[in-house]
């Protein structure tokens, strides 16, 4: 859809924002920020195709600037690289997840907080399930919110820092800036 006209019925808008951590494709409906995605190509002009098939959406890519469910998004994005904020303060769209990962992301969500990390097993009992660290670690893969919803807070029981789907040195430039790791030298 040309980035003039805004679709009347269910939209999701979407674009790609720069990061100190590469470009982030950023998505968000009318209920709120639905996806963040790592290493976006700003290029491909399907970017969004996945999601308007699964949320039965017409798909709107406003130009720069133009920005109307995004532009707090990605205010608050650009505050949070710049070290000026600390929780995120947005409306979430939830539909990407369900069931018990969406019960560990919401945990984690609402008690990990900047600069603070929790391992898989100590969340997994958080939600009543102490023996589901495994499944912790598979709910922090389907994030569909990284950044904003903290997966990268979460670490191994042994103190490594663990797997990551945006990659491990994404991760530690995350936890960097929260004060948890040193910043790396290059």
């Amino acid at each position: 859809m040309d980035s003039t006209e805004r679709p009347r019925g269910p939209h999701l808008e979407w674009t790609v924002a720069a990061s100190d951590i590469g470009p982030l494709f950023l998505a968000a409906t009318e209920e709120g920020l639905v996806r963040v995605e790592f290493h976006a190509d700003a290029g491909r002009p399907d970017l969004a195709g996945p999601l308007v098939s699964r949320l039965g959406a017409d798909a709107w890519r406003p130009a720069p600037g133009r920005e109307v469910l995004l532009a707090e998004p990605i205010r608050q994005l650009a505050a949070y690289f710049a070290g000026e904020l600390r929780r995120f303060e947005l409306p979430l769209d939830w539909r990407l997840s369900a069931g018990f990962n969406r019960l560990v992301l919401r945990e984690l969500a609402s008690s990990v907080p900047y600069g603070s990390v929790v391992g898989y097993g100590e969340l997994a009992a958080r939600v009543g399930q102490p023996g589901a660290a495994q499944a912790v670690g598979a709910a922090m893969g389907s994030n569909p919110l990284p950044v904003v919803v903290p997966c990268h807070r979460v670490v191994e029981n042994d103190g490594g820092i663990g797997g990551f789907g945006g990659g491990v040195e994404t991760k530690r430039a995350l936890l960097a800036l929260e004060g948890v790791l040193p910043q790396p030298l290059f």
